[in-house]
């Protein structure tokens, strides 16, 4: 004996993640993280990891290996919800896809560019002028060295390691050049003075598949 659904109960994949955030004329069809909320669970993941960790690079790996689960998640949930039957085969497709539709579902809003490096063929890089993993994180000076970002890294290789596009994803703090960015942020904050470029770095069997593919 089946039990009938009731119209009004959707799917759990098809709800929202964040909470309803009301607009003008009464729509709440945006949802949000508050941003107070994240830096301070983000602020503990950092803390819990550095306490078990003995170098700055065994740190970074630990984040980037929290944040691999989380992308293979992400991976499925958007996958999902654009109701696309067909998969990414393309590296570049793949990568547009990565910097725009998981960027927008992670962080409201697309990546600020997607550039590839003129020196390594294999080498594609992500830049995000304001990533919320580094805006809220004071990195103590012993850390001097130390990426927050490198959580993000670990969704984007999640990301394409599930969709089997296999890379080294690593993230880095570069400064900016004059009048390159000078935005205040949505948090009040004052412009910051660098940014957050993820360098893709794919594996030689995706980029002879691709290579194949264009014949």
């Amino acid at each position: 004996m089946s039990r009938a659904t009731p119209s009004n109960v959707t799917n759990i994949l098809d709800r929202p993640l964040g909470r309803p955030i009301g607009r003008v004329g009464g729509s709440s069809d945006a949802t949000s993280v508050s941003l107070s909320a994240f830096a301070y669970v983000y602020s503990e993941l950092v803390q819990y990891h550095q306490g078990r960790a003995a170098s700055v690079s065994e740190l970074e790996r630990r984040l980037e290996s929290a944040g691999y689960g989380v992308g293979l998640k992400v991976l499925e949930m958007v996958a999902y919800r654009s109701k696309e039957t067909k998969r990414e085969t393309r590296l570049m497709s793949m990568l547009q896809f990565v910097s725009s539709s998981v960027w927008k579902s992670l962080f409201g809003k697309a990546a600020d560019s997607l550039e590839r490096s003129i020196d390594h063929a294999d080498e594609f890089m992500i830049v995000d002028y304001e990533p919320i993993t580094s805006t809220f994180v004071s990195v103590p000076p012993d850390l001097g060295q130390l990426s927050a970002d490198a959580y993000v890294s670990g969704i984007i290789a999640g990301v394409l390691d599930g969709a089997g596009f296999s890379a080294r994803v690593t993230a880095h703090s570069v400064d900016l050049e004059d009048g390159e960015y000078s935005k205040t942020n949505a948090a009040g904050m004052p412009p910051r003075k660098d940014k957050a470029v993820f360098l893709v770095k794919f594996s030689p069997e995706v980029l002879s598949r691709d290579a194949a593919l264009e014949r």
